[in-house]
């Protein structure tokens, strides 16, 4: 058996981040996907996002599920902490490991069948109780490693490979995720980096829950002419609400907008999300107005990208339960047990 070893010689003027680290330190494991799978080069952006915001590896956790989209946390951050669970089961581990220790920044990796079908009540009760993670869906209508049949969001009129129609609608997860409370959802396109990039360094800056729903052509199954997840579709039907531009703490807007309307939204931290908006009648901020956007697109049979909606200001399950900011995991038994005194005062309450 042959293994393919990433070599660890680096070159000596590949660029650094404020951590003196490079792109090449933020890679995980050669990837054995499918040659011009889009999962790559969500992990690629990935890897762009952590390294621009100079993320330390240790203080990240990837969390998976099962599918092909599950073992992309394989391929970025391997220095990072990791858990591939049970199929659809991703969004329990996360809430748990949140709970546990909310210093740490959360990847969940999902996919299509992941989230919609078997996982579907998992991601529901995600979404409306805000864990502060970043919740990824490479989302490619099929089940690519069981021979390519229809995952649940694949679109009405989309025709498989083999030519068989798709008799159900879609599941749009970014309308339930709007209507379940969701603080962040957007959608992007594996395929377009410069947009998906800016998105996941807003997600990773913003508190609380975070979809970022991510076309990504199927290039064994689902990428011929009658798909509507193919690389060409997507192309010819993207409809990109906003430009998003990621700034920084303390540094100045730079991005050379085309005229527009701009709209910064100040993240948690004091970073801003700079948004173009490409359409005059969407706001981001309203949640009516981003659903209505939704269906808009749906009927007009269009693909609708970018920052979707946001709450600047939602409360994540931290802040919701009244957690205490020291993590549960590092409480001593001085912090779980207040002692003789107060327990007699409590009991002495009830009586």
């Amino acid at each position: 058996m042959t293994y393919i070893v990433k070599p660890k010689n680096h070159h000596p003027n590949l660029e650094r981040n404020e951590l003196g680290l490079t792109r090449r330190d933020y890679e995980g494991a050669i990837s054995t996907l499918c040659a011009g799978c889009g999962h790559d080069s969500i992990s690629a952006a990935i890897i762009d996002a952590c390294f621009q915001l100079s993320i330390p590896s240790y203080q990240v956790a990837k969390l998976s599920g099962i599918g092909c989209s599950s073992k992309a946390p394989a391929y970025f951050l391997n220095q990072s902490h990791g858990f591939n669970s049970v199929h659809g089961r991703m969004p329990s581990i996360a809430t748990g490991a949140n709970v546990a220790n909310h210093e740490l920044l959360y990847l969940g990796v999902s996919g299509d069948g992941d989230s919609a079908s078997i996982g579907i009540g998992q991601f529901i009760h995600a979404a409306r109780r805000q864990p502060n993670m970043i919740y990824i869906v490479e989302n490619n209508g099929t089940y690519g490693l069981t021979k390519g049949q229809f995952s649940a969001t694949n679109d009405l009129e989309s025709k498989s490979k083999y030519g068989e129609d798709n008799l159900f609608p879609a599941i749009d997860l970014c309308g339930m995720a709007i209507q379940l409370g969701a603080s962040f959802v957007a959608r992007g396109f594996s395929g377009d980096k410069d947009q998906l990039v800016p998105l996941l360094k807003a997600a990773i800056n913003h508190k609380g829950f975070c979809l970022l729903d991510i076309i990504s052509p199927c290039v064994t199954f689902n990428n011929h002419n009658t798909s509507t997840k193919s690389y060409d579709h997507i192309r010819e039907h993207n409809e990109s609400v906003s430009r998003p531009d990621f700034v920084p703490l303390g540094k100045e807007i730079t991005a050379e907008y085309s005229e527009g309307e701009n709209i910064d939204v100040a993240l948690h931290d004091g970073s801003i999300l700079s948004l173009e908006k490409l359409s005059d009648d969407y706001n981001p901020l309203d949640k009516k107005s981003a659903l209505e956007n939704l269906i808009k697109s749906e009927k007009e049979g269009k693909v609708t990208t970018g920052l979707l909606y946001i709450d600047p200001n939602a409360k994540d399950l931290k802040e919701t339960i009244n957690m205490t900011d020291k993590p549960l995991n590092k409480l001593e038994d001085g912090d779980l047990c207040p002692g003789n005194k107060y327990i007699s005062s409590l009991n002495d309450k009830l009586r």
